[in-house]
């Protein structure tokens, strides 16, 4: 691709509306539209990761349908997404997960073509090992800022507007946001035009894998969608309820993209 917009129509899976690309796609769109010029009527461009918890809360949380529905890009994150596609006879080309969309980017920065790069999330301390580990795994990839936000910051507009002012002062090409979901994409889709930022990415717990404070799963259980497994059995309190929850949603969920095709004409 050569345009810094994405140009496959989306599609909807459980649900929520997926641009059916690659990793490698979604890298390239991302890193075009760091060079493009930036637009200050949409500002700051953002990508947003869905998996199933995202498509349990999109159906009665208006304001992250309004998120979702401003997001510049969307990939499927959730394994679950990938074979309810596969199920409806409309394939997605493969799982897009946040965490590897990251590092990836990163990993494709080059001496010609530097990236400036933000970690906006995560506890205090933990944005900035993440930084100094990529330090030397992404030369060319430099963090021009980190920033743990307090607790409940969303709610204090001068907080929010010092997050704004700290970033733009940064002038990164790329703010990865690691405030968890919900959270992070209703934060971005409220200040997305005021930021000078080219692309921003909603990926979750990214910046606790790059610091070395969280571990992914091994390959061959992301290879089988058994990645909640593992996430589960090292933060059993966090989510434990809500894989429970999303778990009792999905058959609903596919039942709607069934009849949604039924309904479609052929």
């Amino acid at each position: 691709m050569t345009t810094a917009e994405p140009t496959r129509q989306t599609q909807i899976v459980l649900g929520v509306a997926v641009h059916p690309v690659t990793r490698k796609e979604a890298i390239q769109l991302v890193s075009n539209a760091m060079t493009a010029s930036p637009s200050e009527k949409e500002g700051c461009r953002y990508v947003v990761t869905p998996n199933l918890d995202h498509a349990r809360l999109l159906r009665t949380h208006r304001e992250l349908q309004e998120a979702y529905a401003q997001a510049w890009l969307v990939v499927a994150d959730g394994m679950p997404l990938v074979w309810s596609a596969k199920l409806m006879g409309q394939p997605l080309p493969e799982r897009v997960a946040g965490s590897d969309l990251v590092p990836g980017l990163l990993a494709a920065a080059t001496a010609e073509r530097p990236l400036r790069y933000f970690l906006l999330g995560a506890p205090p301390g933990v944005a900035e090992q993440a930084a100094e580990r990529n330090r030397e795994k992404y030369p060319n990839a430099q963090c021009v800022g980190t920033l743990a936000p307090e607790l409940g910051f969303e709610r204090v507009q001068a907080q929010c507007d010092a997050i704004v002012a700290a970033v733009n002062e940064a002038a990164p090409d790329l703010l990865i946001i690691g405030l968890g979901a919900p959270k992070q994409e209703l934060w971005i889709a409220r200040h997305h035009h005021r930021l000078s930022a080219r692309v921003a990415i909603c990926a979750g717990a990214t910046i606790d894998f790059m610091a070395g404070q969280s571990s992914r799963a091994p390959q061959w259980m992301q290879n089988a969608g058994l990645e909640w497994v593992h996430r589960m059995s090292r933060q059993p309190r966090r989510l434990v309820a809500r894989y429970a929850a999303d778990a009792a949603a999905f058959p609903g969920l596919l039942w709607q993209d069934w009849r949604r095709k039924k309904r479609s004409p052929v």
